[in-house]
């Protein structure tokens, strides 16, 4: 029984020309996922050395933030979203014989009549009760009247300072002008590093002055 040869011709595909078969390369998923890495790794943040080095330490900024602290008084701070460098510079304001009134701005309500202000509370009555209203004082003036002989003043920390509206920023950059031993720190939002800028620009006070 004769054998036959059996030749196999390579036909090119009706959208490519014949001189074109041989250029044509086949694709491998993985080559794609690599190339879209590649695409991803280019158009990404990049980090510099301090993102990694010293990170949880104090930077060199200190002096410039307490000297910013004394000069505008208020201050709107963005901190990292993991937390933690805040309390570096709160320190430093306490070595220097701050003490501290921490609030959050969430349930604050009215912080004019809050902060300076008695105000009503009432508590909750369980519908058994009569409906009750205690005032408490001042809570800026309250701890004014208690601070020791010693102290260089107080620190009104401002918790989530994020949710309040612009006239209410722009009474607490007033704050200080109405009480002099008074410091304001906001916490306005998150960033990368530790930053802080005055608060009555982030309120847009001066320009309207």
């Amino acid at each position: 029984m004769a054998s036959h040869a059996v030749c196999i011709q390579r036909v090119a595909p009706p959208c490519l020309g014949a001189s074109q078969v041989n250029k044509s390369k086949t694709v491998s998923p993985f080559s794609v996922s690599i190339i879209t890495r590649r695409k991803r790794r280019s158009g990404g943040v990049r980090c510099s050395l301090v993102d990694f080095i010293g990170g949880d330490l104090v930077k060199p900024d200190i002096g410039r933030w307490l000297e910013d602290v004394e000069k505008h008084k208020s201050i709107a701070i963005y901190t990292p979203h993991e937390g933690g460098y805040e309390g570096r510079y709160l320190n430093r304001l306490k070595e220097q014989g701050y003490y501290f009134l921490d609030i959050s701005a969430r349930g604050l309500g009215d912080p004019e009549t809050t902060l300076l202000n008695p105000y009503p509370v009432c508590p909750a009555h369980l519908g058994k009760q009569p409906i009750a209203r205690w005032y408490y004082p001042p809570e800026v003036d309250y701890r004014l009247s208690a601070l020791p002989p010693n102290a260089k003043g107080l620190v009104v920390w401002v918790i989530e300072a994020k949710v309040l509206s612009k006239s209410e920023l722009q009474f607490l950059a007033l704050l200080p002008s109405l009480r002099p031993n008074v410091r304001v720190v906001a916490e306005c939002g998150n960033w990368r590093k530790f930053m802080w800028k005055p608060l009555a620009e982030i309120a847009e006070l001066a320009a309207q002055e």
